[in-house]
């Protein structure tokens, strides 16, 4: 068998820049290394779903008791990353990397996964594009002769892959697509992790979707080998792990300690957790959660996980990074504005408070409120000092069902938002402008896997009406018809029905919408 990768898509003279043969090799090394594991842990996650809809619950593993009781700390933060107060994130296109960078936010976090559409012109220019800012050569010129630049101070940068699901089907090894993630990750180690260490700083990365600490000893060896085949020091390559599945908070001490050497620390992912919540127990007629706007991170399950994510990373000197505010400035209608801003506020005083290191941040416009609140909350870099040893969260602490009505205006919500957003993701835009909100996937997944959930157990309203395929027809039918003019709409309306209205659930909506990109 060859171990050659191929590539399947065109290779432009600015892509072969990138996709050097030298490259490409390191590519395959990659994927001829972990591509086998990668597919055996995807393979234990169908099981541990099986077990779950038969009615198993989760629980924190006994067989890594000892970990949980250690007294290990990850790796020391290095110097220059200690102060994570605001991040801002974003897709990986050319303005949108310098703006954040020049946003004024300790860290930009460039997204391969929720907020791209994995095309590949939107895969290789974003390449090109982070090794451009990472040489300093960046720069942008809008059709209306608008120049763009970086600053003297920019944001960190950190990278987000896509996740061990994801395939990138233009590259194939041995007749097999290869990992998006290692895809991801591989090009971008490859072309800048000398350039950064060169210049004191770091290839950090963003690491998404995990679901067992399996997965993060994956990532581990990934980094290790790359840090091996390229001839940088171990601990060089740096990651943070998204904590967004309900089965990853059950194993975040396990996450920490496979990457220990490599770890920057643990995130709220908290739109695609409550995504995972409604994913893994979809089957269970006693999980069903209420409508989506009522799903806020004051109710306890959310609450108790974000406790024990800040708990355990402090315990073991990480950072404990807090979650999005999607929001972005509403400039004609000042009033909604400040509502909206003080929502941001609320939201960020909450995190602080519970001794979060720093938070996310999705407009520019935000920085400015989050920084402020996290200045005035804590001196000195981080909290890592806040040790939160009063938390004692159980198993049944993080699968409390929050109690809620389910209405016929959230089920319109859910599809709207899905239909837009898809949509959109179609055209090839994955960061959505939605409602004064920046979307990305996560907010289209938790829509269309709420309404299935409640379709497919029989859910009523809290009007007595019951959500049978042709009401969700109806409704999808509706909203539609709303945005009729927009191109892909009627694509989007057929997919969202074959998600929605489908026995079997779709366990994420790229890799049903991957062949239509």
């Amino acid at each position: 068998m060859s171990s050659e990768l191929k590539i399947n898509a065109p290779v432009s003279p600015a892509y072969g820049e990138i996709l050097t043969p030298e490259a490409l090799r390191f590519l395959a090394a990659l994927q001829g290394r972990f591509g086998a594991t990668r597919k055996d842990l995807l393979a234990r996650r169908v099981e541990r779903q099986r077990e779950l809809t038969a009615g198993k619950k989760p629980d924190f593993l006994p067989e890594t008791k000892h970990v949980r009781e250690g007294s290990w700390k990850v790796a020391p933060i290095p110097q220059g990353l200690e102060n994570r107060r605001v991040e801002i994130t974003g897709p990986v296109d050319r303005k949108m990397i310098i703006n954040a960078l020049n946003s004024g936010a300790q860290v930009f976090m460039a997204d391969f996964e929720d907020s791209s559409t994995p095309t590949w012109d939107n895969l290789l220019q974003g390449q090109i594009n982070l090794r451009d800012a990472i040489r300093g050569t960046i720069d942008f010129r809008s059709p209306e002769g608008k120049e763009y630049k970086v600053g003297p101070k920019p944001a960190i940068l950190f990278v987000r892959p896509r996740g061990w699901h994801l395939p990138e089907r233009h590259a194939t090894l041995d007749g097999e697509p290869m990992s998006g993630s290692l895809f991801d990750f591989g090009l971008y180690v490859f072309h800048n992790a000398a350039a950064l260490l060169a210049a004191g700083k770091y290839p950090c990365f963003y690491l998404p979707k995990m679901e067992s600490h399996l997965e993060a000893r994956l990532w581990n060896d990934a980094m290790t080998f790359a840090e091996q085949e390229l001839k940088i020091p171990h601990g060089s390559i740096r990651g943070t792990v998204l904590i967004e599945t309900i089965l990853g908070a059950f194993e975040m001490d396990e996450i920490l300690y496979e990457l220990r050497d490599h770890s920057l620390g643990l995130n709220c992912g908290r739109w695609d957790y409550i995504f995972s919540y409604i994913k893994k127990f979809r089957d269970r007629s006693d999980s069903i959660l209420p409508d989506r706007s009522l799903v806020t991170m004051d109710r306890h399950f959310l609450k108790s996980y974000v406790d024990l994510l800040i708990q355990t990373c402090h315990k073991r000197g990480a950072h404990a990074m807090g979650g999005m505010a999607a929001q972005i400035p509403i400039k004609n209608d000042p009033a909604a504005n400040d509502a909206a801003l003080e929502k941001v506020r609320q939201d960020k005083l909450r995190e602080v408070r519970a001794g979060h290191d720093g938070t996310w941040v999705a407009h520019p416009g935000l920085v400015p409120i989050a920084a402020e609140i996290f200045d005035k909350g804590f001196s000195g870099p981080n909290q890592l000092g806040v040790l939160r040893e009063e938390v004692k969260v159980t198993a049944a602490d993080l699968l409390q069902v929050p109690e809620g009505p389910i209405t016929e205006k959230g089920l319109h919500w859910n599809i709207d938002v899905a239909l837009q957003y898809l949509e959109a993701w179609l055209g090839g835009n994955g960061c959505v402008p939605i409602y004064n909100l920046m979307e990305d996937a996560a907010t289209a997944e938790i829509s269309r896997a709420q309404v299935w959930q409640w379709l497919h157990n029989s859910a009523t309203t809290d009007s007595g009406k019951k959500i049978t395929p042709e009401l969700v027809r109806a409704v999808i039918a509706e909203e539609a018809k709303k945005l009729g003019s927009r191109p892909n709409i009627a694509h989007a309306a057929k997919l969202l029905d074959e998600l929605i209205l489908s026995d079997q659930f779709a366990d994420f909506m790229p890799l049903v919408a991957y062949e239509f990109v």
